[in-house]
């Protein structure tokens, strides 16, 4: 992964003032011939830009432009992994073993807090992805609401806190907040219960996709993002026990809806109950929602550690 370095910091303050002459080899697998016309700055120096394709007519823009094509801005997730050590016991961020490039902040006490939102802290990481994007869930719920007014556990019908959340909700973020969302896919299909293996879990979860912007943690994110691999790691091991409260951050003693349904009925969907466990409700009744959205590759950590006293800063 390439850093910008001191001295291409002070040949970009340098070409401010004098001659600039660029040429571009082999980009992204394709050969990129550029040519920059050389002028001393001044208010009446024009950029030609027939050659070179660009879409600046300055000098200045065409050196901000040409650098950036020369060194594209790291992803956020990207970031992430190059700042976080990655572990394999206790809090921190895991390499996960079930997807493919997949990171997950696992234990009680991790280094996961963002800003979002102007929500200062307001929001966690659960997951770096493969594609440069990040996974985020609100810290606390919105409000109690039915996952389904009509008692249905599709969230593609649309389920009614599927409409809520992707209008009402979403239109109620702020303009840079809405910016940095991206739209991704989203498993919505159902689980058992008594699943004693995570993978099978798994299987249920995306053998059905949903695609928007703003939904729900799964039932297996949950269980993955506990650090007790052993007593906490399938969805059995869960409905019947209350001590891996203290080994995830995502507990934080309410009940609040998953995305996963349950497969055992077609009105049931699963929730985290106040305990830690899951419990399965009617999906017309009323619990705690924790929006979760997909944060576009292009964003940037401009500051702070990821601590809830000074949360990644999103720019």
């Amino acid at each position: 992964m390439v850093r910008i370095g001191d001295k291409l910091k002070k040949l970009k303050e340098f070409s401010k003032k004098y001659l600039i002459g660029f040429m571009l080899g082999l980009i992204s697998g394709s050969i990129v011939m550029v040519y920059a016309q050389t002028y001393f700055l001044s208010n009446q120096t024009t950029y030609d830009n027939s050659v070179s394709g660009l879409k600046s007519t300055d000098v200045q823009g065409a050196i901000d432009e040409l650098y950036n094509v020369c060194f594209p801005p790291i992803p956020a997730g990207d970031q992430i992994l190059e700042q976080v050590d990655v572990v394999t016991s206790g809090d921190g961020l895991y390499k996960d073993a079930y997807e493919d490039g997949r990171y997950f902040y696992k234990g009680k006490n991790v280094k996961n807090y963002v800003t979002f939102n102007n929500e200062e802290a307001g929001w966690r990481i659960i997951s770096v992805e493969k594609d440069g994007t990040i996974k985020i869930m609100r810290n606390t719920s919105i409000g109690n609401q039915a996952w389904d007014s009509s008692s249905s556990n599709n969230w593609a019908r649309p389920a009614s806190l599927n409409t809520y959340l992707n209008s009402t909700y979403y239109s109620g973020l702020n303009s840079t907040a809405q910016s940095q969302i991206v739209s991704k896919d989203f498993s919505i299909g159902s689980v058992y219960y008594d699943d004693i293996d995570l993978l099978e879990s798994l299987e249920g979860e995306t053998s059905k996709q949903w695609s928007g912007k703003v939904a729900l943690a799964t039932a297996s994110e949950y269980i993955r993002t506990n650090s007790d691999e052993k007593k906490c790691d399938s969805m059995y091991h869960f409905m019947h026990s209350t001590t891996c409260k203290d080994t995830t951050w995502m507990h934080n003693s309410t009940v609040w809806w998953t995305l996963t349904p349950n497969s055992d009925a077609s009105y049931s969907v699963f929730s985290v109950y106040s305990d830690s466990n899951f419990s399965n409700y009617n999906a017309n009744d009323s619990y705690g929602v924790r929006p979760v959205v997909y944060l576009s590759a292009e964003v940037q950590i401009t500051g702070g550690d990821g601590s809830q006293s000074n949360p990644y800063i999103l720019g």
